[in-house]
């Protein structure tokens, strides 16, 4: 009886550690999220839902930083998905040789922070006197020599290029992991039946993997909801706000002392985020089931 109360006791610690120092204070920040809390008096009153009301009818864009946020999350879950999936399939079952040599090549760039990416990126892309455009113009490719990170219209594609850069080679991991789990004999007697490669990614391979395809879309779902740190080094929010998402305006309001409407933001990010990851679960599970 006593060796069997033991995971019991080590079970209420891990509760007991999880709810002091996760739930009590994501608790205590969602009620600040309806008071005016902020740096300019101690006093604090509820408000109800002032500040939910501010974020959607607010002229400061917060709608729009969402949608930056949003489409930055679905841009890097597709690229990085369709681009970790093509490498993953080309070093599990077409290249042979130095194949985890290449490997380790391509998930070198996950290893290192995001902070160093972003400011190695920052140097590249610099207009004026960046790698990129210093190279295209040594090579008379003037017109490609563009404002990557000061262009309105290149600014988020830029950041979401960078991103995708470092993070599918860790997708690519994942999926080859994946593949490398499913029975050779599906494809051997798919190879006996003739079967086409289109045939046998599309019945054999894509089912097979669809458990491990969620794993990493709902990892890239809930990293680009929250993405910060990129966007903040390469171009703070800007030019004009186009890169502005979520975190980087939660960043600013509580800079400049609005911690209600900055913890409004954040608790209202974060129901986004489980809906989306739960549906997102869902789904996917569907079509693996079916």
């Amino acid at each position: 009886m006593k060796n069997q109360a033991y995971p019991f006791y080590f079970a209420s610690g891990a509760l007991l550690l999880y709810g002091v120092f996760f739930v009590l204070p994501s608790l205590l920040g969602f009620a600040y999220a309806f008071t005016d809390w902020n740096s300019y008096t101690t006093d604090v009153h509820w408000i109800g839902f002032d500040n939910f009301i501010t974020i959607f009818t607010s002229t400061k864009g917060y709608l729009r930083y969402l949608q930056n946020t949003v489409v930055f999350t679905v841009a890097t879950i597709v690229l990085k998905t369709v681009i970790a999936l093509g490498l993953a399939l080309l070093l599990t079952h077409g290249v042979r040789r130095l194949a985890n040599l290449y490997r380790l090549l391509m998930y070198l760039p996950a290893v290192l922070p995001m902070l160093v990416v972003s400011l190695v990126f920052a140097s590249i892309l610099d207009p004026a006197t960046g790698l990129l455009n210093t190279s295209l113009r040594a090579v008379g490719l003037d017109l490609l020599a563009l404002r990557w990170l000061t262009d309105i219209q290149l600014a988020l594609p830029s950041v979401i290029g960078v991103d995708v850069w470092r993070g599918v080679g860790y997708i690519m991991v994942i999926l080859i992991a994946g593949l490398q789990a499913i029975p050779k004999d599906y494809y051997e007697a798919a190879e006996i039946d003739g079967a086409s490669g289109w045939t046998v990614f599309t019945h054999i391979t894509l089912p097979m993997l669809m458990p491990v395809l969620t794993v990493t879309t709902v990892l890239n779902l809930l990293y680009g909801l929250k993405v910060f740190d990129i966007v903040y080094v390469l171009t703070n929010g800007g030019p004009g706000r186009v890169t502005e998402t979520v975190y980087t305006a939660i960043f600013q309001d509580f800079s400049k002392g609005r911690y209600g409407l900055a913890t409004a933001l954040s608790s209202l990010l974060f129901v986004v985020m489980v809906t989306l990851g739960y549906y997102t679960i869902r789904l996917m599970h569907r079509e693996d089931v079916s």
